[in-house]
């Protein structure tokens, strides 16, 4: 059984689908949720679930706290969903090309440090582009410059608001991302 770690620090809406789409799952697992604020609603959704929670705020994570969770889990594949916090480097040393995180737009388009969210839909927005959507993609010590896995598109549509444009982008997220994860755990020895 492949162990999950979802990272988390917002609403959780990204956590919850993937926990649903592995509940079950034959060699899959969420094993646990480690949310980076003690107010996140990401916790909720957890225990709805019945997946262990554990919070970390930023600071403990870089002291180690963060890779002595992983491992007391047996953790195999951590993945971002909404987690605002850098990732120490002896999580990324410890989990090299096995943390994927995934951005509400085109890399390497609106991505970066502060680059998250509605800041994401109305950048692109002010922007004037014609096609937004999402990226998947391995993690490293810079915020958004990490190998690119999958991309998939959506239309900038006339009118558009950035809760419109998020609405569409949230759709690829919780469609490609739960499956994305899947395939990369399959190419795991």
């Amino acid at each position: 059984m492949k162990k999950i770690a979802i990272l988390a620090s917002g609403e959780g809406t990204n956590a919850e689908r993937i926990i649903r789409y592995f509940t079950g799952h034959a060699t899959i697992e969420v094993a646990v949720v480690i949310a980076s604020r003690p107010t996140a609603h990401v916790i909720e959704r957890a225990h709805t679930l019945n997946v262990p929670c554990e919070v970390i705020i930023p600071q403990d994570f870089a002291a180690g706290k963060g890779l002595e969770v992983l491992k007391s889990y047996g953790i195999d594949f951590v993945v971002l969903a909404g987690f605002l916090s850098r990732i120490p480097d002896d999580v990324l040393h410890d989990y090299a090309r096995k943390i994927v995180n995934i951005h509400p737009s085109l890399l390497p388009k609106f991505g970066g440090k502060g680059m998250y969210g509605m800041h994401v839909h109305e950048a692109v927005l002010a922007a004037g582009e014609h096609e937004s959507g999402i990226t998947i993609q391995y993690i490293n010590e810079h915020y958004d410059e990490g190998d690119i896995i999958f991309q998939a598109k959506c239309p900038v549509l006339p009118g558009d608001t950035p809760e419109t444009l998020a609405q569409r982008v949230h759709a690829l997220e919780y469609t490609y991302y739960p499956q994305e994860i899947e395939r990369l755990l399959s190419l795991l020895s």
